[in-house]
């Protein structure tokens, strides 16, 4: 059997007309063009990528976005007060500071100062508590990607047995709320794996969706899935490879190529979960402008 493949570039598409159709709802409404503020840290190959991803999406659906890009060096202050700054600045909407930030700096700390009403990463210890009650404001972009991929490629998360791998804050503990909670993409029993946690493949191979967050190339192979399962995976690594002109591919936690032909449906990396983050992101974005309008 040869998997399916969940295309997240065309479910992104989709998600990306929803914005821009909302966005110029928004401007034509409130005179205002809806915006996102995102602060750069030190100068991460991997995160300037991501944010440079991040800029031409925001650019395709009209929503005004600058980046401020800081030198690894800026102190915990310093950062600190550009967080409030942002907070203040009617030009933005949301504020996204990318992560990792450099050791000396409380990702807790710059996360918390954000205004939550302008968290679009849904981190801020707020929303990631209207999350947990089960009424959510700004979920997490790749949780809520990953929901609605599932949801758009018709997988019946009611009752379903789903298995997560990860337990971040960013991905795993979100997205397990996400899918535990009532209506559409939801109604799920889950079960969250981590790195202390024995004989994974025990509850993968009873899982209807597996869903890979662990961070590590690899780490789900065609031994630990079932045959009908549907297959999400999260992960991006890059890994060394002399016959890419970057010198690196792209790696999810999953070995596709021997699990995509054993499940029913699976996601590729790239194209898979990454666009639908950003998607999920400008979708955010939308929301708190459409919020701040309201309140």
């Amino acid at each position: 059997m040869t998997a399916e493949i969940i295309d997240g570039l065309q479910i992104a598409k989709k998600v990306h007309e929803e914005v821009r159709n909302a966005v110029d709802a928004l401007k034509r409404n409130s005179k205002i063009r809806s915006g996102l503020a995102v602060v750069l840290v030190g100068d991460d190959p991997a995160s300037r990528s991501y944010v440079s991803r991040k800029e031409r999406a925001c650019e395709e659906v009209g929503i005004y976005t600058e980046t401020i890009g800081m030198s690894a060096g800026i102190t915990e202050g310093e950062l600190l007060g550009l967080v409030a700054d942002l907070n203040a600045d009617s030009r933005f909407h949301g504020i996204l500071v990318q992560l990792p930030l450099p050791s000396h700096i409380s990702a807790d700390a710059i996360i918390g100062a954000i205004d939550p009403s302008k968290d679009v990463d849904g981190l801020h210890p707020v929303n990631a508590g209207l999350l947990v009650q089960g009424t959510p404001r700004f979920v997490p972009a790749t949780p809520l990607g990953v929901q609605r991929m599932l949801i758009e490629h018709g997988v019946e998360t009611t009752g379903a047995e789903v298995v997560i791998l990860g337990r971040s804050n960013l991905v795993g503990r979100p997205l397990s709320l996400l899918l535990t909670q009532r209506g559409a993409g939801g109604d799920a029993t889950v079960t969250v794996c981590h790195t202390r946690s024995s004989d994974v493949a025990r509850h993968t191979l009873a899982a209807d969706v597996v869903i890979a967050a662990a961070g590590s190339p690899g780490t789900v192979t065609a031994d630990m899935v079932g045959a009908n399962a549907v297959v999400i995976d999260v992960g991006v690594t890059r890994v060394a490879d002399a016959s890419r002109k970057s010198g690196f591919r792209l790696a999810g936690d999953v070995d596709f190529a021997k699990v995509s032909e054993k499940v029913s449906a699976i996601t590729p990396v790239p194209g898979g979960v990454g666009p639908m983050t950003v998607a999920m992101l400008l979708h955010n974005v939308a929301l708190a402008h459409r919020l701040q309008c309201v309140s």
